[in-house]
């Protein structure tokens, strides 16, 4: 005789069956990383982006009925982005916050040895540094569109903005931190 699963209830005592969470699991868990490195961006501080990511997915957990088609990754980056700019509003600080260790999330390259080492050091120092000179909307299109590959249209979906918001955007992302940089020039 098998024994079926009892239900769970979440934090707002709502009960969610068995079925609903295995459907959670193929639509949404799979974009935790995605979901962590939004949050990563956008708050600037591991813990931080941790906790967020936990009450956003409980929210998607308790919310996960609402979700109409089947881009559970979109859906689930507005959550993530919305609890996000909900901490940004209560911190209003981000003097705390903590770097980017390249080590544990950098990329390996080909070329090793100390003096690669020192010169991927110094370039991703200066990206980091870089981003930290941009509006957190500009840090988030960037994250969106070059480290996550998300479409414009995903972006908009993401952020609630329209597709030419999107557009401008990452326009002017790439610009300032293209200026930033050194890369181009200023103009008079």
């Amino acid at each position: 005789m098998t024994r079926e699963k009892s239900p769970e209830t979440t934090d707002r005592g709502r009960l969610v069956g068995v079925g609903e969470l295995e459907q959670f699991d193929a639509s949404v868990l799979r974009y935790l990383d995605a979901a962590y490195n939004l949050a990563r961006y956008l708050l600037r501080d591991p813990h931080e982006a941790e906790d967020a990511v936990q009450d956003a997915f409980l929210r998607a957990v308790r919310h996960f009925g609402s979700l109409r088609g089947s881009d559970g990754r979109a859906w689930l980056l507005s959550i993530v982005r919305n609890v996000c700019f909900s901490r940004l509003r209560r911190q209003r600080s981000m003097a705390g916050a903590v770097e980017f260790d390249e080590e544990e999330h950098g990329v390996e390259d080909r070329e090793s040895g100390p003096e690669a080492d020192l010169a991927r050091t110094m370039a991703a120092e200066t990206v980091r540094e870089g981003l930290d000179q941009l509006a957190v909307e500009f840090r988030e299109v960037l994250m969106l569109r070059e480290l996550e590959g998300l479409s414009y249209k995903e972006i908009a979906q993401v952020t609630g903005t329209p597709i030419g918001t999107v557009m401008s955007r990452l326009a002017r992302a790439r610009r300032q931190l293209s200026l930033a940089l050194g890369a181009v020039k200023a103009e008079d």
